[in-house]
């Protein structure tokens, strides 16, 4: 008997109803921990800044620059994440770190990173110049007013 990919993927679902989240990603060898920790480190540096231009500097770098922008449990999984993709240059190594751990971390730290992207970044950086811009008119204009009363031109 013979099973068509259809027929497998409908197997597979009637067996095991329940997916994992699609937010979380599985390690699912240690080769994947230095995309992972690479993907962090570019969502920090495009989410918190710190970085130069066309400069992609490794996670535990990004630690150090604005790792006190993230919040501490998250500062703790993402400290984690560097240390593993550290741990993972080494094969020996790599195979013992808890790849499903470090999976769950790097879906808590992508879930806190990821909710803006970079169009709404630079639309509330472009209100944020508008804002000051109108703020610095508004004082200019209340000061030409307070002295054109001084001098008694109005």
């Amino acid at each position: 008997m013979q099973l068509h990919g259809a027929s497998l993927r409908r197997l597979a679902r009637a067996r095991h109803p329940v997916y994992p989240d699609p937010m979380t990603r599985k390690g699912h060898s240690f080769e994947d921990i230095p995309a992972m920790a690479d993907e962090i480190a570019v969502l920090m540096a495009s989410r918190l800044g710190g970085v130069r231009r066309g400069e992609r500097p490794p996670l535990h770098v990004m630690l150090r620059r604005r790792g006190g922008a993230l919040p501490f449990r998250l500062r703790a999984r993402a400290a984690r994440l560097a240390e593993a993709d550290r741990l993972s240059a080494q094969p020996k190594v790599a195979r013992q770190l808890p790849r499903a751990r470090l999976g769950r971390d790097h879906a808590a730290l992508a879930a806190h990173l990821r909710p803006l992207g970079e169009l709404s970044r630079w639309q509330g950086r472009a209100i944020s110049f508008g804002a000051s811009v109108a703020l610095g008119l508004l004082v200019v204009g209340a000061l030409a007013i307070w002295i054109m009363l001084q001098r008694g031109l109005l």
